[in-house]
Formats: C-alpha cells, structure tokens, sequence
C-alpha cells in the first residue's frame, strides 16, 4: 500500500491558516466541489491551472487541515475532513453556505 499524505493536528493549526487558505479563488473551487463531503478523484476538479498548481493547492488545503487525500494506486482522492467542522465550525459552514448559494 503506498505511503499516505500526511494530515495535520487540526488543534495545532492556527485560524489564520485556514483563512488563508480559503483566501484563493482555486482553493474555493476545489472546496466547492467537495463541498458535497464525498470523495472526490483529482479529475472532478476542473480547475485553469496546471497539474503542479493544482497540486499546490491541494497540499495547501491539506496542510490547513481542510482536506482529506488518500492515495490509491497512482490516483488521489481527496474529501472535505470531517474533523475541521469541530474546530473551525463557522468558518467552514459559512464558506459552504456562500459557495452553494453561488
């Protein structure tokens, strides 16, 4: 089984960098589409950037304890991480909220 990405303590993350992360127009496309708490394969996210771009942002939203990634083979699947809603509840809900209204 290949080695899986790292996910942080999501009590060790600082607002900041959740707000940060949210702050990117890409990154809010991706939230978007996981946004539905499913897994997602890499090629749901249809995004006008390149693949090491894409890449950047998802390790970003990763690394702001945002995202789940699990690797499978030589694919990627990422999902929306429970566990966030416990420690950023209203910015997360408020960011889903606006992103389904649009």
């Amino acid at each position: 089984m290949p080695r899986q990405p790292d996910h942080p303590d999501l009590g060790a993350i600082p607002l900041a960098r959740v707000l940060s992360a949210l702050g990117d127009p890409v990154r809010l496309r991706i939230v978007a589409v996981v946004a539905d708490r499913k897994e997602h394969p890499r090629e749901d996210f249809e995004v006008e950037v390149g693949s090491s771009t894409l890449s950047h942002h998802m390790k970003t939203l990763r690394e702001a304890g945002l995202t789940r990634h699990r690797l499978e083979g030589t694919r990627c699947f990422v999902s929306l991480r429970e566990e966030a809603f416990q420690y950023f509840p209203h910015v997360l809900e408020g960011v889903l909220r606006t992103l389904t209204a649009e």
